[in-house]
């Protein structure tokens, strides 16, 4: 509770990009492009696995979903981003603002689940041929969909201490939307406990993930490597190469984020590091699976051409 000479906070002030104010116009096209470019690309991805049947396989299945959460993400954070760079400041009430925090930790857990699932798909395409369609049949590959998007829910559940925390006095974010280390940093409640369960969720979605992504890839390159022929060994390694691409992508922006060190602030910094992953990530994974896939392409190449013909006759 607060002290009887302290204001409980209602309300927090999100500060954006602070001494940057004489470039919002600039800001505001860039990252409003960049979002129009992350809509477009994920949708485009949905749209083709959705309508064709040959892209109806448990790797194009997952990177469907796996668009879905790229698009989730950067719609709870850029809109509200770009009304911050025109207003400069924004008022956020503490429930609107733990609320997108729950979002956009939903999504991205959502999203360290299907990478990790992913991986798991290439491994038993390349290590284990022949019972890879007797294991990933397509009730199995929603289970685990679903499952992931269960699991997440209940990690989730961290979020119900957050609610029960209390702010008096400061109410201003130095950030463009509502994040955990922010707003812990203001509570004046007793946040240790948090703290471990952040740490302990954090453990199990990010880096066990990415230890078992790691031991995967080690498995799948030395089986790569025992294939005889050259060609084999290309096409082997063609399956994989546009899921290690968003790998390096995905992980290689959380090392640079919490990883890194930094000679200022590290909220400060944050800042700016986590457009990496709210930016960037979402807008690469359909450039990546765009220019590595040749169904992908293809498909694509198909679409615009039946758009086209319709435009045409009309």
């Amino acid at each position: 509770m607060c002290e009887d000479n302290q204001t409980e906070v209602t309300v927090f002030l999100l500060l954006g990009f602070q001494g940057s104010y004489k470039y919002k116009i600039l800001l505001f096209i860039v990252f409003l492009l960049s979002y129009i470019v992350i809509l477009n690309g994920n949708l485009v991805l949905i749209v083709l696995v959705s309508t064709s049947d040959h892209l109806k396989v448990p790797m194009f299945i997952f990177l469907k979903h796996l668009a879905v959460a790229d698009v989730l993400i950067t719609t709870t954070i850029i809109p509200m981003m770009l009304d911050i760079i025109l207003r400069d400041v924004k008022e956020v009430s503490v429930t609107g603002c733990i609320f997108q925090l729950y979002l956009f930790f939903i999504f991205e857990c959502v999203q360290s689940f299907l990478i990790a699932i992913m991986s798991y798909d290439r491994y038993l395409a390349i290590c284990n041929p022949m019972r890879y369609n007797s294991i990933m049949m397509p009730h199995v590959c929603l289970k685990m969909i679903v499952g992931s998007w269960f699991l997440v829910f209940i990690l989730t559940s961290e979020t119900i201490m957050i609610w029960q925390l209390h702010f008096c006095g400061l109410n201003y974010i130095d950030h463009y939307f509502c994040d955990s280390g922010p707003i812990i940093e203001l509570s004046s409640s007793d946040t240790s406990m948090l703290l471990l369960v952040d740490f302990i969720i954090t453990f199990l979605v990010v880096f066990v993930h990415f230890f078992l992504i790691i031991i995967t890839y080690i498995i799948i390159s030395i089986t790569i490597l025992n294939i005889s022929s050259n060609s084999g060994r290309k096409k082997a390694f063609s399956t994989c190469s546009s899921h290690l691409a968003t790998v390096c992508a995905y992980y290689g922006t959380l090392i640079t984020i919490y990883i890194v060190p930094s000679n200022e602030s590290t909220f400060s910094t944050n800042k700016f590091r986590s457009l990496l992953y709210i930016v960037v990530t979402p807008m690469m994974n359909p450039i990546i699976y765009s220019l590595r896939n040749h169904e992908i392409r293809q498909t694509l190449q198909k679409m615009i051409v039946n758009i086209q013909i319709q435009l045409k006759t009309k």
